[in-house]
């Protein structure tokens, strides 16, 4: 299938053609032409399988007969708003956004916390067809009537399941309420939990439903390890193993703002260049660290959950969870960051002791055993008779692994031995999203 069957007009296809895709990715195959004939939409699928083409493409369709290029902010009120739960992610979706329809002459903008609102206030005033926004600033703006929604005609409710986790829900209800002219509502997530199902029947009418993969999986395309280490020696296996396998792009997960800011000032006091990105940082600081990130002048990019969505680096080669989550599905968004557009991945854990319930966790969610392998110098009670590690399968039982460090996961661990060279999957069709 390609693109031109979708019912996508010359003008946007001209402008994905630009960006080398050639083949839809099954969520988008499905969802376009789903959004094209006006049906409200549930779609769940992994990270990284181009959601934000699915709903930005058909949108921008949509609203091409009502493009014009007056100058007059009157004539080009908002007609879809789509609402995302983080600042990095809002940023993405409006790049997005602004590539798929460069062609087209409809207006987008995006509003986000962390920065002055004055600048985004001018935009808004200027006319903007397609608004990005997370509900915080959206309600700043609604609040000093800098925005109007009343002739939004097109709703996205993105990574809705983050926005349930961060108590987005009522500002959602209250924003909904000032759409009187919505006809049509898209809420994309990337697991499908039973509360998702549930705020689906209150804002969706007899939706669509999408799910192109099992619910709560992890790409088959990353490969999936943990090392078994005490807590206090993660910082110098992380180290061991990105000088080991000369690793230069890492995105590492801990659990707290504090626990990113130290791991990042000790791996660069250890001449790993690393940089923290959480919510307390300022929103220049975050675009600054995710730039050097990209560019490469940082090997190490320090994050909280808050990066788990929304962070769109093209061929990131690592993700490792130096604290397992407390939230297993985090787990998977977190790890969904690498292994994108149909590239190889390879997502880490550096497990303890303490962590032994968490891991048990992730393996029920995942429904299957994380392969585990030992770094010699680095096991984990550091002795000479390496006593079983109980506890690590699901259910508690010992995995059956075998010798050094077993019990810790499924099958035998395997030695030090490095990981294979990463490379794109055959059949990469470079879907955009």
């Amino acid at each position: 299938m390609s693109f031109d069957t979708l019912g996508l007009s010359a003008d946007i296809l001209r402008a994905v053609a630009e960006e080398g895709y050639t083949e839809p990715t099954p969520v988008q195959a499905e969802a376009i032409p789903l959004v094209l004939a006006g049906r409200d939409v549930l779609a769940a699928a992994q990270t990284g399988t181009g959601k934000t083409a699915a709903f930005a493409l058909p949108i921008l369709e949509r609203l091409k007969v009502q493009a014009n290029t007056s100058f007059s902010p009157a004539r080009h009120p908002v007609r879809a708003l789509v609402l995302t739960p983080t600042r990095e992610l809002a940023m993405q979706i409006a790049e997005s956004v602004a590539t798929y329809g460069k062609y087209v002459p409809l207006r987008s903008a995006v509003v986000y916390g962390g920065i002055p609102i004055d600048p985004q206030i001018k935009v808004l005033r200027s006319g903007v067809e397609i608004l990005v926004a997370t509900p915080g600033r959206l309600m700043d703006h609604v609040g000093q009537h800098t925005v109007n929604l009343s002739q939004v005609e097109v709703l996205v409710l993105d990574e809705g399941d983050r926005m349930l986790d961060m108590g987005f829900i009522p500002d959602i209800r209250k924003i909904v309420a000032m759409l009187p002219n919505r006809s049509q509502t898209m809420l994309f997530s990337a697991t499908f939990s039973d509360e998702i199902r549930r705020l689906a029947t209150e804002f969706l009418t007899n939706p669509a439903i999408v799910e192109v993969a099992r619910r709560n999986t992890a790409a088959d395309n990353v490969e999936q390890v943990l090392y078994p280490v005490d807590r206090e020696r993660k910082e110098d296996l992380l180290i061991h193993l990105i000088r080991r396998d000369h690793m230069k792009q890492v995105l590492v997960f801990t659990r707290t703002k504090l626990a990113a800011s130290r791991l990042a000032s000790y791996l660069d006091r250890r001449g790993v260049a690393a940089v923290a990105i959480h919510s307390d940082r300022s929103q220049p600081e975050r675009t600054r660290a995710l730039e050097d990130f990209k560019t490469g002048e940082v090997t190490c990019l320090v994050a909280t959950d808050v990066a788990s969505r929304g962070l769109d680096i093209e061929e990131l080669p690592y993700v490792v969870n130096f604290e397992l989550p407390f939230e297993p599905q985090d787990y998977i968004h977190r790890i969904g960051r690498t292994g994108r557009a149909g590239l190889s991945g390879i997502a880490i854990s550096l497990v303890c002791m303490d962590e032994v319930e968490l891991l048990k966790g992730v393996q029920r969610l995942l429904k299957h055993q994380i392969p585990y392998r030992v770094v010699e110098e680095f096991v984990p009670d550091r002795s000479v008779e390496v006593r079983p590690l109980r506890g690590f399968g699901p259910g508690g039982r010992a995995g059956s692994g075998s010798g050094r460090g077993s019990g810790f996961g499924a099958g035998a661990a395997t030695p030090e031995h490095g990981h294979a060279h990463r490379k794109p999957l055959r059949g990469h069709s470079g879907a955009p999203g």
